[in-house]
């Protein structure tokens, strides 16, 4: 009587590995397509919402203030936000005058953060050819717009000042986002903006950014 063969066993580990190898696959997929479709790491947007000069004083075409600037901070990811060596500068006529770090922090996944950041100018220089005098609205300093992309705007029924100065802001947030605890994404938010300044009182007549 004769036994019955068996198949060999190569055979069914072939197989076997054929059919783990294709799930693992298709496990990968799907990661991936969930990855960057729901958990794909984006840029934090600034929005600049106020700028202020609390103090001003010029003397012998020389100035010297205190730089206030009120931004909101969207954290658009399925994660958290955790920032770092981040900075705000002051240019003025292409050269830098005043310079902040922004402490470290986190902001929550889809969360939105006020930042409020306040510190002194060293006096500096005013070029001789300070702007002309322009027609423009009252001041804008509190909650005159200007988003990332927007900016503050000028009223057509205003009034004449004096000689005017422009600066420029430039904040700079670098950090990561860490998505599912394994992938990790450094971001990088960026905005600028440039303030026109009445040199007379120091009164921020409006904003772009």
């Amino acid at each position: 009587m004769s036994k019955p063969q068996r198949p060999p066993s190569g055979r069914t580990n072939l197989a076997s590995c054929i059919v783990a190898t294709i799930f693992l696959i298709f496990v990968v997929i799907v990661i991936l397509i969930v990855f960057f479709t729901v958990f794909k790491p984006k840029d934090p947007k600034i929005s600049v919402n106020s700028v202020q000069l609390p103090s001003f004083s010029m003397s012998n075409n020389t100035v010297n203030f205190t730089f206030s600037q009120y931004v909101t901070v969207r954290n658009p990811n399925k994660a958290a936000f955790s920032h770092y060596d981040s900075t705000i500068q002051l240019i003025y006529s292409g050269s830098q005058v005043g310079f902040m770090f922004i402490p470290a922090g986190k902001i929550a996944a889809g969360q939105t953060q006020y930042m409020a950041a306040t510190f002194a100018v060293q006096s500096f220089p005013i070029s001789t050819a300070v702007g002309a005098s322009a027609v423009v609205g009252p001041p804008v300093t509190a909650g005159g717009g200007g988003g990332f992309g927007g900016g503050g705007g000028w009223p057509s029924n205003g009034f004449r000042v004096g000689p005017t100065m422009q600066i420029e802001s430039r904040m700079d947030m670098a950090g990561r986002v860490r998505v599912l605890h394994f992938f990790t994404h450094h971001v990088n938010a960026k905005s600028g903006c440039r303030v026109d300044i009445s040199v007379n009182d120091g009164s921020v007549l409006g904003f772009h950014c």
